[in-house]
This record gives structure tokens, C-alpha cells and sequence, in this order.
């Protein structure tokens, strides 16, 4: 699907600006026309630029530009000159290079946010239509403010569960790693002396050997082998069932499951609450949340509900009937409906769940290092014994 870049007014006159993926300008058209959005404009976004600059700019490097954006906003400083002095400062030449063009864009009379739209690599929709609402409310020392907490905390989400996928990931990567050049250049070595010896070994001893023997037969077939089925499992994530199925795992596996359960409750929530308290309307900020889910399933829970909402329902009915969030998150939302302070309640859902997430990224943690442990020891402690064996048996014999 296309990118298309938008301007419209609302209903009450106020301007409204953005980015939307779509098959054709006329579905952009009738979104807007759902979103109760007069569309003025509505243009492809060129993908020149976006070759152009590639991706090479850090969360942090932009969460600390927006960082010191607000501060020289909130001290008066002019717009254009924030943005120079901004793009002087930068270490990063790509970045560089896209604050300065931004700098020249609103020269030019662009808005901010549409000078932002032309570079979608680093400046996301959610973070284009963040500024556009606070260009337009006169606030935007505070939503700049308000991206950069969001940003951090989405940073240390990641991090959280970056960490607690990192120390298992490598045990797990140098046990295969050692068992493999035990099986390929160790034993063959004792399978030589217990020839030299004769006799019949035990079998634990005669399965390793067998087992390095077929692993040495068929080296490159195992190492095809486990390349296709890497390269297919990357293949099939790209295939919108493929992902769905795959994240589908994701939220279901035994130990991990509940984790990415939390952390996508978290991630959705704090998005949303940023949003709609920075003014975004609630069917752009679900659109663009579904964007940023990370996973198909969460995604398509939230397009759902943003098609109930649409027709004219709550929110909190839709996403129980989708089965995804929590009953808990659920009726906090409902509550946030209730009460007309949906922002605040879904930011505290979100320090709820992020302060979940660092227990059970601690539990887990504590979990798997013993559990690791035991199946490495089991592991090569069996190798080793097996080879080990025949040698106590002939010590045993000798008189």
C-alpha cells in the first residue's frame, strides 16, 4: 500500500494534517469523510527522500532533540532558529541532514508536522500527527515534552525485554555451539581409542558415537537444513497470515506468552493516552496505535475496535469481545469512558503494566539462569560421562 499525505478541516474549521496508508488517494478520502475530516488535499507521499536518508538515526538521538525542541520552544525561541540550532548540534550527518531540511520547509511556510511527514524512517506518523495537534492547540513545548516521555518509556520497555531474551539466547547459542564441536572433533577421537580396545560399549557411549557419526555424514545437510528453515520462518513473517499466526505463538507460549502479553497492553495504552491527550481524535489515535502495536494480533484487535467505535459504540465492549486485553484493562477503560478521563486512566493502566513487566522480566530472569544451567550441565556432563564410561569399566577390570 501507498503512503498519502492529507490536509482537511474538521467540522468545527480547525486544521487538521497527516499521513495514512492506503491502496488509492479515494479510500483516503472516505476515512476521512468517516472521521468527520473535509479533505482539502490529499497527495502521494514521494519516496525519494526516504531512499535518501535511510534509517540510521537512534530513539535516543530523537528523543533528545524533541527533549531540547521543547526547552528552546518554551524559552521563546522562534521556530526556525530551534530547528538551526538544533541541526547544528547534531553528530549524526543523516540526522543531521533531516533537521536542517526541516529547518528549510518551514522556511518555505510548511507546517512542522509536514515538513516532519517527509521523513517517515524517523519521524513516525504517531509523531508527525503529535506535533500537528500541538501546532494547532498552541501547545507544543508540552506534546514535544510529552513525545519525549513517551518515547523513553517505550525505550525501556524494549530494553526490559531485550535483556530478559538476551542471557538465554546466548547460554542456549554456546551450549549448541560446544555440544557441536564436541560431536564433530571430540568424540571421533575416543571412538578411535575404544576401537583399539575392543569389547562392546555401553550404550549411552555407542548412541553418542552414532550420533556424531550422523551428524559428521550429514554436516551440510544439518546446516542447509537450518538455514532454509530460519530464512522460511523469516519468509513466512512477512506474509500478513504468516505474521498473524506467528505473533498468534507469541502471545500463547508457555513462558514468554504472558510477557509480551504485558508489554503490548503497556505499549497500547501509553500510545493511546498520549494521544487523545494530546488532542488527537480517537479514531486517528487507534489507527495510528495499531500501527505501532508490534504484533498482528494486538493490531487487528485495535482496527476492530476503531471499526465499532466508528459505528458509534464504546470502547471497552469491542475490546472484550476481542479476547486480547486483560478483563482488568478492560474495565479501566470502561471506567476512563465513564468519567470522560479516558487519557488518565489509560496512563495509569500503562505504569501498571510497565511496573508488571519489570517483575516478571526479574521472575524470569531468576527462572531461566538455574534452568539454563541444569540443561547445560545435563547436557555436556552426558557427553562427557558416556565417553567416560567404558574407560571406568576397563579401569574396574583390571586386578
Amino acid at each position: 500500500m501507498a503512503v498519502f499525505i492529507w490536509e482537511g478541516k474538521t467540522r468545527q474549521g480547525e486544521a487538521r494534517s497527516g499521513t495514512m496508508e492506503a491502496e488509492n488517494a479515494d479510500i483516503v478520502q472516505e476515512r476521512l469523510k468517516a472521521q468527520q475530516i473535509q479533505a482539502s488535499k490529499v497527495k502521494k507521499k514521494p519516496t525519494e527522500i526516504t531512499l535518501k536518508i535511510g534509517s540510521g538515526v537512534g530513539t535516543k538521538e530523537i528523543v533528545i532533540l524533541t527533549r531540547q525542541f521543547a526547552t528552546m520552544i518554551d524559552a521563546g525561541l522562534p521556530l526556525v532558529q530551534c530547528l538551526e540550532i538544533l541541526g547544528a548540534q547534531q553528530q549524526n550527518p543523516h540526522f543531521q541532514k533531516v533537521v536542517l531540511t526541516v529547518k528549510v520547509d518551514v522556511e518555505s511556510g510548511s507546517t512542522l508536522a509536514d515538513a516532519l511527514a517527509k521523513h517517515p524512517r524517523i519521524f513516525d506518523e504517531l509523531y508527525v500527527n503529535l506535533v500537528s495537534a500541538g501546532e494547532v492547540g498552541g501547545i507544543l513545548d508540552t506534546i514535544l515534552n510529552r513525545l519525549a516521555t513517551y518515547m523513553e518509556k517505550n525505550m525501556k520497555l524494549i530494553g526490559q525485554v531485550k535483556s530478559a531474551m538476551i542471557y538465554p539466547s546466548v547460554v542456549s547459542l554456546v551450549a549448541v555451539g560446544v555440544t557441536a564441536v564436541l560431536l564433530i572433533f571430540v568424540i571421533p577421537v575416543f571412538e578411535k581409542m575404544f576401537k583399539d580396545f575392543g569389547g562392546t560399549l555401553p550404550a549411552p557411549t555407542q548412541f553418542v558415537i552414532d550420533l556424531s557419526n550422523g551428524l559428521r555424514a550429514n554436516l551440510i545437510p544439518v546446516i542447509i537444513g537450518i538455514t532454509v528453515f530460519v530464512f522460511g520462518i523469516r519468509a513466512i513473517a512477512r506474509t500478513t497470515k504468516g505474521r498473524l499466526f506467528l505473533d498468534g505463538l507469541m502471545l500463547k507460549a508457555p513462558v514468554l506468552g504472558p510477557l509480551f502479553r504485558k508489554v503490548a497492553v503497556a505499549k497500547f495504552t501509553r500510545t493511546l493516552g498520549t494521544m487523545i491527550a494530546s488532542g488527537v481524535p480517537i479514531l486517528d489515535a487507534l489507527h495510528i496505535t495499531a500501527k505501532s502495536a508490534g504484533n498482528k494480533v494486538v493490531e487487528n484487535a485495535i482496527m476492530y475496535t476503531r471499526e465499532r467505535i466508528s459505528e458509534g459504540r464504546t470502547m471497552a465492549d469491542p475490546l472484550a469481545e476481542t479476547g486480547v486485553f486483560p478483563v482488568m484493562v478492560v474495565q479501566m477503560i470502561a471506567v476512563g469512558e465513564s468519567t470522560g478521563a479516558m487519557d488518565a486512566m489509560l496512563q495509569k493502566i500503562a505504569d501498571f503494566y510497565e511496573d508488571e513487566v519489570d517483575t516478571a522480566v526479574a521472575a524470569l530472569t531468576s527462572l531461566l539462569e538455574p534452568l539454563l544451567m541444569v540443561v547445560l550441565g545435563v547436557l555436556l556432563g552426558g557427553l562427557i560421562i558416556a565417553m567416560y564410561l567404558p574407560i571406568f569399566e576397563l579401569a574396574g577390570n583390571i586386578k
